[in-house]
C-alpha cells in the first residue's frame, strides 16, 4: 500500500453497508476465578465459526447467509440450532474458508462438522434443553452435526487441570453453561469462556501510517471495541498484512494481557480477520 494512500484512507468516513440482520445470539464473557462451578456444565471451545440454523437457513453470528451443499442441511429440524462449524483443532482457517466461499464444493464441507451446543427456541433451562438437544441431533442421524458433550467439574483445580490438558491436546480452551440459564441474547454470567490468554473483537475503523522499516505501508489500526472505545493495534502483523491489511470495517480477533483500567486491552497483537462477523459501521 502506497503511503500517499494510507493517509488518504486515513481521513476517509465509512459508509455503512447493508448487512442482514444478525440473529440474537447468546454471547460468552470471560472467566473470573471464584464462579459457582457447581451451577455450569463444561464443554470444549471449539474454534470454528459460529453457526446459527433459525430452521430454514444456515447464518452466521454476523447474519450472513451460509451456502452449504444441499445434503449439509438436508432433513434438518424447523427448530433453530446454535453451533460451530469446526474443521478440527488447529483449523479455523479451514473452516473458515469453507464457510465464506460462495463455491466451496462437497471435498471442503466433507471436512466441517456442525457442533450444536444450544437450541435458542426451547423455552427451559440448558439443564432442560441439554437433553432435548441431544434427542434432536440423534434424530438427525447425521455423522457431520454432532451435540456438544457437557459435563461437570468439581473444582477450580479440576477445570484448570481439564484446561491444560485441551490446549495441550491442540483445543482452544473451554465453556461454562449455567445449567439453570433460559437462552438470553447478549453477554451474561449464563455462558463464559475459559482461555489460556484473553481474546476479543473489534472493527477496523482507520489505517495509520507506517514508519521507518514499514514507511509506505499499513504501521497500525485503529480499532473500535463493541462498547465504543478506540485503540491503536500495531503489533502480531505479517508484512502481507501490512501491505494488504484488513478492509475497513471489518472485524479481527486480537490477543491481549488484561486491561487498564478505563477498559482498554493491555499488550494488545493481531491474531487473523474475523470474516464471519458482518462489517458493519
Amino acid at each position: 500500500m502506497h503511503r500517499r494512500h494510507v493517509l488518504a484512507v486515513c481521513a476517509l468516513a465509512l459508509a455503512a453497508p447493508a448487512f442482514a440482520e444478525a440473529p440474537a445470539l447468546l454471547l460468552a464473557k470471560v472467566y473470573q476465578p471464584g464462579l459457582p462451578l457447581a451451577d455450569y456444565w463444561v464443554s470444549e471451545k471449539y474454534d470454528g465459526v459460529r453457526g446459527y440454523w433459525d430452521g430454514q437457513r444456515l447464518r452466521t453470528r454476523g447474519g450472513e447467509s451460509i451456502t452449504p451443499p444441499a445434503w449439509f442441511t438436508a432433513g434438518w429440524p424447523n427448530a433453530a440450532l446454535d453451533g460451530e462449524l469446526w474443521a478440527g483443532r488447529g483449523r479455523f482457517a479451514q473452516a473458515q474458508s469453507a464457510v465464506r466461499s460462495q463455491e466451496a464444493g462437497d471435498a471442503a464441507w466433507r471436512q466441517i462438522r456442525f457442533m450444536v451446543f444450544d437450541l435458542p427456541a426451547h423455552p427451559g433451562s440448558f439443564d432442560e434443553r441439554l437433553p432435548a438437544l441431544q434427542t434432536t441431533v440423534a434424530r438427525m442421524g447425521q455423522p457431520w452435526v454432532q451435540a456438544v458433550a457437557q459435563h461437570r467439574v468439581g473444582s477450580h483445580d479440576a477445570l484448570h487441570a481439564l484446561l491444560l490438558r485441551t490446549v495441550r491436546a491442540g483445543g482452544e480452551g473451554l465453556m461454562l453453561h449455567r445449567g439453570a440459564s433460559l437462552y438470553r441474547a447478549g453477554r451474561s454470567d449464563d455462558l463464559i469462556k475459559v482461555k489460556t490468554h484473553d481474546d476479543a473483537e473489534a472493527r477496523v475503523v482507520a489505517y495509520l501510517p507506517g514508519k521507518g522499516k514499514h514507511a509506505g505501508k499499513m504501521g497500525a489500526l485503529l480499532l473500535e471495541m463493541p462498547d465504543g472505545q478506540r485503540f491503536k493495534l500495531g503489533t502480531g502483523f505479517s508484512d502481507a498484512d501490512r501491505t494488504t491489511p484488513p478492509p475497513l470495517g471489518s472485524w479481527v480477533t486480537y490477543r491481549f494481557l488484561g486491561t487498564h483500567h478505563g477498559g482498554l486491552p493491555r499488550f494488545a497483537s493481531f491474531v487473523r480477520v474475523r470474516e464471519d462477523m458482518a462489517a458493519t459501521q
